[in-house]
């Protein structure tokens, strides 16, 4: 009889795929109970994947002091960017206001999520974004955790808005000079000595930028261990804090979602607290400073705005390397070091370029009359300036130098304008 065999073939169980996953978690203030909180929430989530079968913990990304209504959080768009390089399968949060509550955001994200292949679960709704009825659950719910971040901001917004009312100082950030301690703001002897010093020197007629130099000379920094600079001294010197009052409600912020800053020109009541702190300086001596600054501001309106032109991001300086910058004095355009107009000729000392002679010069490179801003990134990649010479480095490979002069005020009068000058000066002093 004969026999009958049958080849058996085994067959290799298919191993099931381990999905690899992560947790968000997110904490919106940074105080100690939330600090302890977004701790637990790491530990938790970490403890979670790690004993879960066929889960691959790939970590947990936390933010911390950050509004779910912004999109812009650190731990965020790292996670969004390993989701986007294959390397997660799965998103693991507390829920959909953790995740985020802008609607519009929160649908984008998904949507980008799902095409990728990454599911997020969110456990406060046991919902995957990936289900059936995901997207129209996230739409909805999102849609009230948008509504609930506007309701908590019209609350804060009523909270201060209140405490401005009362005349109290409300979110008051560190202000050279003071001290912050839990009854208010506390005079800082050391500090309030320079303070002095700055609003007298302004009363003397000395230039911003020679305050802020003369400082930085001798080792003193700002509140943040900055250099002093114009800016900043010019911050001070308007900030009417330093008389002990306090005008409220100077900005606010735009709405809930975007939250920017801005300048309040009248579009809320704003409110002016006397006695809030004590001063430092009095306010005769303020009221003195402003009137100065603001006849300095008059006779130099010409230089309060930089404009932009094709030239903007082409010149850059030989010694310092900062770009230039353009201004304009006495109705005449010109082009700075941005070094020299920041800290002054102790940094820089490159005199400034009037425009009408770079066009010139620009134009004989060029070999264009009236050339345009594609003539000039067609032939040009940039122009450096140092010691009155400008070198054009050019598309083809060439470099090329001008020197360049321009007559100073004195070189520039003819005898007539000296003597027409002579005569109003004679006149001025018979009538002082």
């Amino acid at each position: 009889m004969e026999r009958t065999i049958t080849k058996l073939e085994r067959e290799i169980p298919v191993q099931p795929k381990v999905l690899r996953v992560v947790a968000y978690a997110r904490v919106s203030t940074g105080k100690d109970a939330m600090k302890h909180s977004l701790a637990a929430q790491v530990s938790y989530y970490s403890n979670l994947i790690q004993k879960h079968v066929g889960w691959l913990f790939c970590g947990v990304y936390a933010d911390e002091a950050l509004t779910g209504t912004k999109s812009d959080r650190e731990q965020f768009q790292t996670m969004l960017s390993e989701c986007r390089a294959g390397n997660v399968d799965m998103i693991i949060t507390k829920s959909i206001s953790r995740f985020s509550r802008n609607s519009l955001s929160l649908l984008e994200t998904i949507r980008e999520l799902k095409d990728i292949g990454v599911d997020v679960f969110f456990e406060e709704q046991n919902l995957h974004s990936t289900g059936a009825e995901g997207e129209l659950m996230l739409t909805i719910l999102a849609s009230f955790a948008q509504a609930e971040s506007y309701s908590a901001s019209e609350n804060m917004k009523w909270r201060i808005r209140k405490s401005f009312e009362k005349g109290e100082i409300f979110n008051l950030s560190l202000m050279y000079g003071y001290d912050k301690k839990e009854k208010g703001l506390v005079i800082n002897p050391t500090e309030a000595k320079i303070v002095r010093e700055i609003f007298a020197r302004a009363i003397n007629g000395d230039s911003l930028n020679s305050i802020a130099q003369s400082l930085n000379k001798r080792g003193y920094t700002t509140k943040h261990d900055c250099e002093w600079n114009a800016y900043r001294i010019a911050c001070m010197l308007r900030n009417e804090k330093y008389t002990g009052n306090s005008l409220l409600q100077k900005t606010y912020m735009n709405n809930h979602l975007e939250k920017k800053k801005l300048k309040n020109k009248g579009q809320l009541p704003q409110y002016y607290a006397e006695e809030t702190h004590d001063g430092i300086i009095d306010s005769d001596t303020f009221e003195q400073v402003q009137v100065i600054m603001a006849e300095k501001a008059r006779k130099c309106l010409p230089y309060s705005g930089y404009t932009t032109t094709m030239f903007t991001s082409f010149i850059r300086c030989g010694k310092c390397g900062y770009n230039y910058k353009r201004g304009c004095s006495n109705k005449k355009h010109f082009w700075n070091c941005r070094m020299f107009l920041m800290k002054g000729k102790s940094i820089c000392q490159e005199p400034r370029i009037p425009e009408d002679l770079l066009y010139q010069i620009t134009s004989e490179i060029i070999g264009v009359p009236d050339f345009t801003e594609d003539d000039l990134t067609d032939s040009i990649i940039d122009i450096v300036a140092l010691d009155h010479t400008l070198t054009f480095h050019l598309t083809n490979g060439e470099t090329i130098e001008r020197e360049w002069h321009h007559k100073s005020r004195a070189e520039s009068w003819t005898p007539e304008m000296k003597e027409i000058a002579r005569k109003r000066a004679i006149i001025q002093w018979r009538n002082a």
